[in-house]
């Protein structure tokens, strides 16, 4: 375990965003500094984590009664965060090997600096679950926790069971099971 407690506290440091080409809005500041300063803190496994609505990249979209009764997985990650890079992985296996059960959700949420570049990230590692670009209005709605990447499990109850920021080892992932 103190790989993961070395792993957590690396996440907290801010890594810079890359830009991705042009997008008519960029969803994260030019600062990854400044909005790590402003990011709250983990919240509490037990606390209520309302979801506002969204367009998935797909074009599909995901509204708050979707996950009502089901267990929600959401998964924060940026294009450029090597912790990202390591987990992502480990979801994308997750989802093939869980997502036929209609009994949960899982929403990626991408803070790449633009739609772009997240959807071409996506594409280039050929990973297939749902995902979200997080707005400026999402980002308002529900903030991101500090650090990155940040899992959370929202429960049929619509409290936490689980809040992680940092890396995700496969067998962390495949912990989530439990509350399938």
């Amino acid at each position: 375990m103190r790989r993961r407690t070395w792993l957590r506290w690396s996440a907290t440091v801010a890594l810079p965003v890359g830009a991705g080409g042009a997008a008519r809005v960029w969803a994260q500041p030019a600062s990854a500094a400044e909005a790590q300063a402003k990011a709250p803190p983990l919240p509490a496994v037990g606390q209520p984590w309302p979801v506002p609505p969204m367009v998935r990249l797909d074009g599909s979209r995901f509204e708050p009664a979707h996950a009502a009764g089901r267990v929600l997985v959401l998964y924060w990650w940026a294009s450029t965060c090597p912790f990202c890079a390591a987990t992502s992985p480990h979801v994308e296996r997750f989802w093939r090997s869980y997502g036929g059960r209609g009994d949960w959700l899982l929403l990626g949420l991408s803070i790449d600096r633009t739609e772009e570049a997240a959807r071409h990230y996506l594409a280039q590692r050929g990973y297939t679950f749902p995902n979200a670009w997080v707005t400026p209005e999402v980002q308002r709605a529900m903030p991101k926790p500090r650090g990155l990447p940040i899992t959370l499990v929202r429960g049929r109850d619509g409290r936490l069971l689980m809040a992680e920021r940092g890396q995700l080892f496969a067998e962390d992932v495949d912990a989530i099971a439990q509350w399938l």
